[in-house]
């Protein structure tokens, strides 16, 4: 089906179209996936709310800025993507969806997050990253359940001392913000594995060497002055890591030593469940 076609065919509402858009899907898929990305959608089709049983749904890359009510229907969804879409916030369907484990919210123009987010309980993936956050939502600090949490290129400044409430987070991804020191919340969070700060403004950086669960840190591309101090077998990506010493004095002047090696960006493959 082209995308012109599509694009001009979503915005019918008949059964008739909503049927083509989904390509003759009629029957719940053997896999329990529904794959529309791509489709060039304004509206979500309500045939797929039909499928009770649908454990993951893809609306990636659409132009949906709203959902119906009729999702709350989908009550097994435990993968749902609405990246790279239009959202200015996010539609209070998606939190009736308690089986949720994985929300893929980047790439919209959120500014903030409902309250009601906090009953998606069984949460442990969120990916909100690319949007217009200006402040981590503090309900974020209420998914108990959540190990990874994408947060780069939004605008945030700090970090809610609540965060360290998430205690079975392990990996937090904070590029491309503005954050102009180090968030000292994420001193206090022991259990921490991945920390990513790259492209901010961090000017000087306090030692994690007292953080047991660290494995990496991405301090690259901030105006630093020193690099982290991390414990023995920790990786770090940035100037003067474990590679290259830190700058040498020579007569009141510091040497800057380069460092060829680049972070590794967030996973683009979006995971699947454990």
């Amino acid at each position: 089906m082209g995308n012109s076609l599509k694009a001009v065919v979503a915005f019918v509402p008949s059964k008739e179209c909503q049927k083509y858009l989904l390509e003759d899907l009629e029957e719940m898929p053997v896999d329990k996936m529904v794959d529309l990305s791509g489709s060039q959608l304004r509206r979500l089709p309500l045939h797929i709310c039909s499928f009770r049983e649908l454990v993951k749904l893809y609306l990636s890359d659409n132009n949906l800025n709203h959902l119906p009510p009729e999702l709350e229907q989908l009550q097994n969804l435990q993968i749902l993507a609405l990246d790279f879409n239009n959202f200015k916030a996010l539609p209070l369907v998606v939190c009736t969806l308690k089986q949720l484990c994985i929300l893929y919210l980047g790439n919209n123009k959120l500014c903030s997050l409902p309250l009601e987010l906090r009953l998606l309980q069984n949460l442990k993936t969120l990916w909100i990253e690319s949007n217009c956050l200006q402040y981590l939502p503090e309900v974020v600090c209420e998914l108990t359940l959540l190990k990874t949490l994408h947060a780069g290129s939004n605008a945030l400044r700090t970090l809610p001392t609540q965060l360290r409430c998430l205690q079975e987070l392990r990996t937090i991804w904070l590029s491309g913000n503005l954050l102009s020191e180090f968030p000292t919340v994420l001193l206090d969070m022991p259990f921490l594995e991945v920390i990513d700060v790259d492209r901010n403004s961090i000017r000087f950086f306090p030692s994690l060497a007292h953080l047991p669960g660290l494995k990496l840190v991405i301090y690259d591309h901030n105006p630093c002055r020193n690099a982290p101090k991390v414990a023995k077998g920790v990786r770090r990506v940035g100037r003067w890591s474990e590679e290259t010493p830190e700058p040498r004095k020579r007569s009141g002047a510091v040497v800057e030593i380069p460092l060829d090696e680049r972070p590794s960006p967030p996973p683009a493959i979006k995971p699947e469940l454990e």
